[in-house]
């Protein structure tokens, strides 16, 4: 009794001390979503805006896109893991939307990730003033993913530090497929399962350098990642610090990597696996969009907050197996999924928060709380722009 009041104490000081931006943000989720959904194209104009905001705003000034805007603390310094794959987004959309700014904008991004790559091929963990910097295997995955898109995109520049990186994580990767050198020092050590989204970043390098041995290591680690698949598709050690009761955000990593392992090999198996998990999360989304943001063994809400980064990530994958399959189950659960999230962004009101998704809904949930998280507005324009491709081909 004496522990659960001093708690409730903790969370009123904590409440009372919120700057009133907080305040408000945390009032206006309390009444719930708003019913409108401001539809797939103001939503990601409007996201693509906040992410070349976060770029110009962060805090650090180097290149990068700051990792977020906290209503309490003000604009965050880059974040050089989630900048990397922020590369590819604005690529998509600078030739999509014919803007050469975007295009320029991840050459910058680009250029900042070399300038800070390790000799060896690695890049560090955390924000860019995180200590201790050391290589983090999969910060490398995620920034491999833009370089392998630099690669693409702009030639030669970037293929010595996209060969570096795939490098390093060929060569680290442990005998049964598991990688285990370069851990994170920034969430709880242990086998990682999400980090089949490791193997996509060598995925799209075997597309550029198809004699290295990428793409062997990446199935490798794939298939140890099915070893921890239950037989209602559930993942054991698939979180950064709850294996337990993993959040959406990294099963969503974990599924989107089983997508593109199926995506470079065609392999009927890994399709069939990739589903058991598709399948699984389906079961934990509601009529209205919402998911749990930690679920449970068998699928249940651990939680009563949504992770949205989550969200979109595992609707971007359904969508993906919607377009394999034919089967509308999937294209109906992503638009769901999708509008949830839609509906969860400000289109107008103050510039810092326009256009930016939160980690939780409401705002004062356990992941990213109070905070607008940029890889959060990368993975919502994903997922909606793949949808709108879907529906202007029906």
């Amino acid at each position: 009794m004496l522990n659960a009041a001093k708690q409730v104490l903790r969370n009123w000081r904590e409440q009372a001390s919120l700057p009133a931006e907080a305040k408000a943000e945390a009032a206006r989720d309390a009444r719930g979503l708003p019913a409108q959904d401001p539809g797939i194209d103001a939503a990601v104009k409007a996201a693509l805006q906040w992410l070349k905001r976060a770029q110009d705003q962060s805090a650090s000034k180097d290149g990068g896109v700051a990792r977020d805007f906290s209503l309490k603390t003000g604009w965050a310094v880059s974040y050089p893991e989630t900048t990397g794959y922020i590369v590819s987004t604005m690529i998509d959309c600078g030739q999509r939307f014919q803007d050469p700014d975007s295009l320029d904008r991840a050459r910058r991004m680009l250029d900042w990730l070399v300038s800070i790559q390790f000799p060896e091929g690695g890049f560090m963990g955390g924000k860019i003033n995180a200590t201790p910097r050391v290589p983090v295997t999969f910060n490398t995955g995620q920034i491999l993913i833009g370089l392998a898109s630099g690669v693409g995109a702009f030639g030669e520049p970037y293929l010595a530090p996209m060969n570096q990186a795939a490098a390093f994580l060929r060569d680290s990767l442990d005998a049964d497929g598991c990688w285990r050198k370069h851990a994170t020092p920034f969430a709880e050590r242990g086998d990682k399962t999400y980090e089949t989204h490791v193997s996509w970043g060598l995925f799209e390098a075997a597309r550029h350098v198809a004699d290295q041995g990428y793409a062997e290591a990446a199935m490798r680690q794939v298939e140890w990642a099915f070893t921890q698949q239950q037989a209602n598709g559930w993942l054991a050690n698939c979180c950064l610090n709850k294996p337990a009761t993993p959040l959406t955000h990294t099963l969503g990593y974990a599924l989107r990597g089983f997508m593109e392992a199926h995506r470079f090999t065609q392999d009927e198996t890994v399709l069939r696996r990739a589903i058991k998990t598709a399948d699984g999360l389906m079961t934990a989304l509601r009529p209205d969009g919402f998911i749990p943001g930690r679920l449970n063994p068998d699928w249940s809400a651990a939680v009563q907050w949504s992770c949205l980064t989550g969200e979109v990530q595992i609707a971007h994958s359904w969508l993906m197996l919607f377009e394999l399959t034919g089967d509308r189950k999937y294209r109906d659960a992503a638009r769901l999924a999708n509008r949830y999230v839609r509906r969860a962004i400000a289109i107008d009101g103050p510039v810092d928060q326009r256009g930016g998704v939160k980690g939780s809904f409401p705002v004062d949930g356990d992941y990213g709380q109070w905070e607008y998280l940029n890889w959060a507005a990368k993975f919502m324009i994903d997922s909606n722009l793949l949808e709108q491709d879907i529906d202007g081909r029906a």
